[in-house]
């Protein structure tokens, strides 16, 4: 009786396990079961489709076409405070996508960072907004633009890494740096990125099971955000986006963990294999930080930018993690990635302009 018995138990523990690891599948948009497509989409090389929202001046008329690149938990829906008159002045045409798994975007099981940047060159290319054009990463979206810095710099006119996400497994940090830095995120925080980045294959699990606390950001917890963050969601909580229902209507597997897991496993590049791709100071790139940022430590960014002295870091003093849905701080993003060449040939002696890396005493 006992072996039947020890049998019995093992095979329904293996069930258990396979069902707590494996993720369900993706309701895909379009498929029987799934949700419908409900945004305009182009067809990418490999039969996936990736969705998009254009604004700002038509593209034919734009002089400066920016891609914009959402972060975790967001989508192409999301606003940025410029105002109509700085999008006329400057003739700036916004294209705006879901990343895989995203809103109406397909997922990628295959996803991975280098395959991030040839996303983002395949949707040019579909839409044909030229052989050059300029990218702006939000938080968790920046590492998509570390890999159009690595794989695609000849596509790009300029590059802004605004409040960057950063993988405490970057070879190139110092082991104290990147120590300090990760030790002041919050325990649950520390223990899903440990997950994601040495046991991917329990990640699901791990963001599934209801024993010890997960992500900090999805269950709620205010304590990450500064004071001027909390403002701003305050602000949001009066007057929702349009399409935050779209975001996780695919999977939250295949939307926020696969964005973790790819983003703090172990890339195909270091940040210090970067090379300048403006050598000839044709075009510029950007590191803006918060020094309140609770969710992404301010002193890796810092490092970075030291150690690669041609990206010009801007660090706003009063400022946390949603410093890009501040107006003034939205323009000055735009203005700096645009007309960056131009001012630095006007006004070269003028402070605010970030000539070198820099941040505020």
């Amino acid at each position: 009786m006992i072996a039947p018995i020890a049998v019995a138990l093992t095979v329904g523990l293996l069930g258990w396990t396979y069902r707590a690891l494996k993720p369900p599948p993706p309701k895909i948009c379009g498929s029987p079961d799934g949700p419908p497509v409900t945004s305009p989409r182009i067809k990418l090389s490999d039969g996936r489709h990736l969705a998009y929202r254009e604004a700002g001046v038509p593209r034919e008329e734009a002089k400066y076409k920016i891609v914009v690149i959402h972060g975790f938990g967001s989508s192409k829906d999301l606003n940025l405070p410029a105002s109509e008159e700085l999008v006329e002045e400057l003739r700036i045409y916004f294209l705006f996508f879901d990343r895989s798994g995203y809103g109406d975007s397909d997922p990628n099981p295959s996803r991975s960072v280098k395959s991030e940047a040839y996303d983002v060159q395949e949707l040019a290319d579909k839409l044909q907004i030229g052989s050059k054009f300029y990218v702006i990463g939000i938080s968790m979206g920046a590492y998509p633009v570390y890999s159009c810095l690595k794989y695609i710099p000849h596509r790009l006119a300029g590059a802004s890494l605004v409040v960057p996400f950063v993988n405490y497994w970057w070879p190139c940090l110092p082991a104290n740096l990147s120590n300090d830095a990760f030790s002041r995120l919050l325990a649950q925080d520390q223990w899903s990125f440990r997950v994601a980045h040495y046991t991917p294959l329990l990640f699901y699990w791990w963001m599934s099971q209801k024993w010890f606390p997960s992500l900090s950001i999805l269950a709620g917890n205010m304590a990450i955000f500064s004071q001027s963050d909390l403002e701003i969601l305050k602000k949001w909580s009066e007057a929702p986006s349009v399409g935050q229902e779209k975001i996780q209507q695919q999977g939250v597997y295949e939307s926020l963990h696969r964005d973790i897991m790819v983003s703090y496993g172990k890339w195909e590049f270091d940040p210090m294999d970067l090379i300048n791709p403006f050598p000839n100071n044709e075009g510029s790139v950007h590191i803006w930080q918060g020094y309140e940022d609770r969710i992404i430590p301010f002193q890796v960014n810092r490092y970075l930018s030291e150690k690669l002295p041609w990206i010009h870091y801007h660090e706003v003093p009063d400022a946390g993690h949603l410093l890009i849905f501040e107006s003034k701080n939205c323009e000055a993003v735009l203005r700096e990635l645009v007309q960056r060449r131009r001012n630095l040939v006007l006004n070269r002696n003028q402070k605010w302009l970030y000539s070198r890396p820099r941040w505020f005493d």
